[in-house]
């Protein structure tokens, strides 16, 4: 059920979530050739790699933000040591020009230092003399693997005062992400909303991916985004390459409505940016 009175009409709202979609790239090797593929004034998310620690994340970020992109590095709690390393981060950022940051928890199981959690280094960074105009935590539409719904719905509510956005995690469901913000806006959180969705790509593609991202095997992978069944199902109706037309259709007609306040999409491109970017013009000329 809505929430209030539609702003914009549908096709509007295909265009302003197209038009105004966030890019997340890995910064694994082939990022200096993904990123060549996205419009020259993008905003770019640049993840933390289990693999290759925060530091290759700083340093892609410092890259891109000099070429002239609009770039979001993902601070990732579990992969900072500590306050001196916390703030020779927001140092190097600082002097990169960004102006916004996304703060996730992190994949990693043991902490690398102090911060077990968003929470704790969000708290950390208030501390010190650096601030970021624009700041970003994680939702979670279809919960938690490891964590029940009120001890999310909790850490949401610590994590609020020193955020000024919200990125979900991947769902493929419309209909979950709605009712989650309708969910989020009755607890009293207010913050816009980018819908974190999946870019093009096929099953096989996946099941490399969730591997080389270190998320564990395929089939939890799958459990944490949508399910398999309704994956599946998905993909073999699609003949086996995955578009996010129903996601982007689903969320266009509650653009523009102040109390849903979803203000854009964060497209999950896993290095995989001509596909996404084809099937993105080719929405946006239709």
């Amino acid at each position: 059920m809505a929430l209030g009175t539609r702003a914009v009409s549908d096709s509007q709202g295909v265009r302003t979530l197209l038009t105004s979609a966030r890019f997340e790239l890995m910064p694994f090797e082939s990022f200096d050739e993904e990123i060549t593929h996205l419009p020259d004034n993008a905003t770019i998310a640049i993840t933390t790699s289990p693999q290759l620690g925060i530091e290759k994340t700083v340093e892609k970020t410092e890259e891109a933000a000099e070429m002239g992109y609009d770039v979001v590095p993902h601070i990732a709690a579990r992969y900072v040591e500590d306050q001196e390393q916390l703030e020779a981060i927001a140092e190097r950022l600082e002097q990169a020009g960004i102006t916004d940051i996304f703060v996730p928890g992190g994949d990693r199981e043991e902490p690398a230092g102090e911060y077990e959690s968003a929470h704790d280094l969000l708290e950390a960074l208030a501390e010190t003399e650096y601030s970021f105009a624009e700041v970003g935590i994680t939702g979670y539409p279809e919960g938690h693997d490891f964590i029940d719904d009120e001890t999310l719905a909790e850490s949401m509510a610590q994590k609020a005062p020193y955020a000024t956005y919200i990125v979900t995690q991947l769902c493929y469901d419309p209909e979950t992400v709605v009712e989650w913000v309708e969910d989020i806006r009755a607890r009293g959180i207010e913050l816009p909303v980018e819908v974190g969705i999946p870019g093009v790509m096929n099953y096989q593609r996946l099941m490399q991916i969730s591997q080389k991202v270190g998320v564990g095997d395929s089939i939890k992978f799958l459990r944490k985004t949508t399910g398999i069944l309704g994956f599946v199902k998905q993909l073999v109706g699609s003949r086996g390459t995955y578009e996010p037309d129903e996601l982007i259709d689903g969320l266009a007609p509650y653009v523009g409505d102040d109390e849903y306040n979803i203000r854009g999409v964060h497209i999950y491109t896993f290095n995989q940016t001509p596909d996404t970017e084809r099937w993105r013009h080719n929405r946006l000329d239709s």
